[in-house]
């Protein structure tokens, strides 16, 4: 990844929070090479287990769900949004083949990544509680 994408992601993600049964903070994600997002890809690069329980989720389904604005959310969810729509925009004009895998089950990680200018698996990541 190259430093001003890099260092775009760290302000995009600066103080942003996944909300779900924990909140936990969106952090910069920088892989090394890859030809696609694969979950075979993540995985070994993060060092899982091949075996690890991954699911895939398209990557407009869950920014829409980040990015709307609920009546009655108040400020400080619709500022969120606005974050969330922010990184989008910054994802999607930096990054080819994008995809989010959740690894695990119940405390889930959250991988939002796609490919970068210099062939590379990149992107976000995060943790989510899901029961």
């Amino acid at each position: 990844m190259n430093n001003e994408l890099k260092e775009s992601l760290a302000q995009a993600t600066n103080g942003l929070i996944y909300m779900s049964e924990t909140d936990a903070a969106i952090e910069p994600f920088e892989g090394g090479p890859a030809e696609a997002a694969t979950a075979e890809n993540l995985l070994a690069q993060i060092g899982a287990a091949g075996d690890s329980p991954v699911g895939e989720r398209g990557f407009e389904e869950i920014f829409a769900r980040l990015t709307r604005v609920y009546d009655g959310g108040g400020e400080e969810q619709a500022t969120r949004a606005g974050r969330f729509a922010e990184l989008k925009t910054l994802m999607e004009a930096n990054l080819t083949d994008l995809k989010v895998f959740k690894i695990g089950r119940v405390n889930v990680d959250i991988y939002m990544v796609g490919i970068d200018g210099e062939g590379n698996l990149s992107g976000v990541k995060t943790h989510a509680v899901e029961t």
